[in-house]
């Protein structure tokens, strides 16, 4: 699965280059605020598309329907993401099904 390069952004960690999306629109389950905002990062500029990471953060989608306040996912926390799935395993250069890094701990459901 590649990332569309439309609205990605790209940033360097440890001397690689990576892109990185947050989806424009929040999914049903984000508007709702049932669920964390997530993002995917991938390798850039590969022959070959690599294992995505998605990260499940632990705040709302900025654009969630109960206007519930969201801290912006900045480049460091993206690379701070990066860091954490590449020491659990994530090799961004190999394929496969997609990687998932929770950091979801302390997010709370909307009821």
């Amino acid at each position: 699965m590649a990332l569309n390069k439309k609205r990605s952004r790209r940033i360097t960690v440890d001397e690689t280059e990576y892109r990185w999306r947050i989806r424009r629109k929040p999914s049903y389950m984000q508007g709702l605020c049932w669920m964390p905002l997530t993002f995917a990062v991938e390798i850039a500029g590969a022959d070959q598309p690599g294992t995505t990471l998605v990260v499940t953060s632990g705040q709302p989608h900025p654009s969630n329907w109960f206007d519930v306040e969201a801290e912006p996912i900045r480049p460091a926390d993206v690379a701070a993401s990066i860091r954490e799935a590449r020491a659990q395993g994530w090799n961004p250069t190999s394929a496969g099904t997609p990687f998932m890094l929770d950091q979801s701990a302390g997010f709370t459901p909307m009821p």
